[in-house]
Formats: structure tokens, C-alpha cells, sequence
């Protein structure tokens, strides 16, 4: 806990979406809360949800691709609320094409925002974590870091990237018998305004591929695991089966999304011609969009998430069970 009475949690695109969903989760736990994001309105709307619950919050106007912004603002937070506890790296973007329609600019714009943000936002947390040599570091990945799905390229490297970085810096923290946890979230589909404003050259309009959760439950997830601090959280049994379906069977799963893939990402209506996108400018400078995208009726309220670990636990019982099964089965066809 840092100086203050609350502790102080700091989210990076909090103005939005999941982000949004987590600073008011926190925020209705009592907790100072500093929000990190680009639109105005979507900051001081946020701001203001997050006071309404009980939390303490502060907004911070930054593009988390300009290291030295996160930076600025991570000293506003700690200065304002006497240091940072916990630190959630949730700023993304997108971009929705293949891989021959994406320019270099947007492969380049996805990766400053969703890798090197992540990378930013925890040397910022590191700066203020190391004096004290605790605190904690949650990155919201998604199991398409795992599992690369067709139209999202840059989005899906990203977040692969972004799991390196954190497996290497984890390894140099316990070198150091630090102290300061890191954990990583890998997220499902959330109903999120992300698919109304996403840069996109698809025909038909974006959705999430389904089973689609609503933000607030996965919000109370990622922060059980600000708390907990497992290795890993692979929230929903959509990622635990993506996940686990492209480690135990990956030439299946590439040639199941590439007859499934396109379908599941779009709508039948046709696409907006015109609308504006995210990826270089915010869209909620001047109107706020919260936490929940147009996917209400089909969301879930409800998810069920695990730590890997007791995944491959469970699993490899189960395989010895069936092995052994199997073994005394021969056995007694043999007698």
C-alpha cells in the first residue's frame, strides 16, 4: 500500500471499454484510481463514475506509444496519491484487415500502442515500484496471444509480444529476488465500444467472436489477479480452449479459422462507410462511449477463469487416469 490511506492503482486506456470496467471496479473497492487515456470526454466521464462508487480518481491525458508521456503521468499519480500500488496495462488498438491491406503505418501504430505501451507502462511502474520493492504489474493480454486468428494480424503479434516481454522481465525479477509481481490476464470476447470504432476494411460490420462477456466480469478478474498476482489468468472457457486447442492441435485450429474465421469477426449488416477509428486519434474527445460496446443482448454476465497451472494439473491427471484405465483394461483382456 503506498503512502496515502487508499491504495492507488493506475490503468492505462481507462477511459474505455475494459479499462473503463477495472477503474470503477477498483474504485468501488475504495481505492485511488489514475486513469491513463487520450479523449477528454471519455477521461472525465470515467473520472466521474469512479468518484461516484467511493474511489479517489484523477485522469491523465497521455498516448501510452510516447514513453515519456507515461512517464509524466505515472509522477502526477504517485505525487497526487503518494505512489503507485498497482499498475494495469489495458491500452490497445486494432486494426481489421488482411495482412496484403495493411499498411506498414498501422502495423507500426498497433505495435507502439498495444506491445510497446505495455512495455512503457511498466517502466513507468518499475521507476516507482523499485525504492519500496513492491507492487504489482497486470498486463491484459488475450488468448490471441496464444492463438492468431485471421484479419487481426497486428493485434494478435502484439499481444504475443507482449507475453515475451513479460516472461523475460518475470525471469530477471526473481534473479533479483524482487519482490514485485507480475501477472497476465488472457482475455475472451468482451462487449466493448472497441467494434464501433476499431480502423477496419472489412465489408460487414465488426463483432467479437462469440461467447461475448460483459466488461464488468472480467473487470472483477483482473482484479482477483491485481491481488493474487498468478503467473497467469486465462479468463473464460473460450481462451482456456483456444489456448489449449492450439497447443495440443495447432494445424487443426489454422485450418478450422480459415474456414470459420472471417464469418465469426462480422456482423451481416454491412460496414459504416466513413466512421472514424481509434488508431491515431481518439474518438471520445468530445463524447463519452463507457464501458459497453452494442452486444448487451448476447453478452454474459458471467465467466469462470483459472490459472493455467491447475489447468495442465487437471489435465494431466486426466490423462493418467485414462492411461491407467486403458492399462488395466489390456491387462484383464490379456487374462
Amino acid at each position: 500500500m503506498s503512502g496515502t490511506t487508499r491504495p492507488t492503482v493506475v490503468v492505462t486506456g481507462g477511459s474505455a471499454g475494459v479499462g473503463r470496467a477495472v477503474a470503477v471496479a477498483f474504485g468501488r473497492r475504495g481505492w485511488n484510481v489514475g486513469i491513463v487515456a487520450r479523449g477528454r470526454a471519455g477521461i472525465a466521464a470515467a473520472v466521474e463514475e469512479v468518484r461516484a462508487v467511493g474511489g479517489q480518481a484523477l485522469g491523465y491525458r497521455a498516448d501510452v506509444a510516447d514513453p515519456r508521456a507515461v512517464d509524466r503521468a505515472a509522477d502526477a499519480f504517485a505525487e497526487e496519491f503518494g505512489g503507485i500500488d498497482v499498475w494495469v496495462n489495458n491500452a490497445m488498438v486494432t486494426v481489421y484487415a488482411e495482412v496484403a491491406q495493411t499498411t506498414p503505418e498501422e502495423f507500426q501504430r498497433v505495435t507502439d500502442v498495444t506491445y510497446l505501451g505495455q512495455v512503457h507502462g511498466t517502466l513507468a511502474a518499475l521507476r516507482h515500484m523499485r525504492a519500496s520493492d513492491r507492487g504489482t504489474i497486470v498486463h491484459v493480454g488475450s488468448a490471441l496471444a496464444y492463438r492468431s486468428i485471421p484479419l487481426q494480424a497486428a493485434y494478435c503479434a502484439a499481444k504475443a509480444a507482449v507475453r515475451g516481454f513479460v516472461d523475460s522481465l518475470r525471469t530477471e525479477l526473481l534473479h533479483h529476488r524482487s519482490t514485485i509481481r507480475l501477472t497476465m490476464v488472457q482475455l475472451p470476447a468482451v462487449n466493448t465500444p472497441q467494434f464501433d470504432w476499431a480502423r477496419s476494411r472489412l465489408p460487414r460490420r465488426l463483432e467479437p467472436v462469440p461467447p461475448i462477456f460483459q466488461p464488468e466480469t472480467i473487470a472483477e478478474e483482473i482484479v482477483r489477479a491485481a491481488h493474487d498476482a498468478p503467473r497467469e489468468l486465462w479468463i473464460g472457457t473460450p481462451s482456456w480452449l483456444a489456448i489449449l486447442g492450439a497447443q495440443a492441435a495447432p494445424a487443426f485450429t489454422d485450418h478450422y479459422l480459415a474456414r470459420h474465421g472471417y464469418r465469426g469477426e462480422m456482423t451481416p449488416e454491412a460496414a459504416q462507410a466513413g466512421r472514424p477509428d481509434n488508431l491515431f486519434d481518439p474518438v471520445d474527445a468530445r463524447r463519452d462511449h463507457g464501458a459497453h460496446g452494442r452486444f448487451d443482448a448476447r453478452a454474459k454476465g458471467s465467466v469462470v477463469a483459472a490459472d493455467p497451472m491447475w489447468l495442465h494439473i487437471g489435465m494431466i491427471a486426466a490423462a493418467g487416469l485414462i492411461g491407467g484405465a486403458a492399462l488395466a483394461a489390456a491387462r484383464r483382456s490379456g487374462r
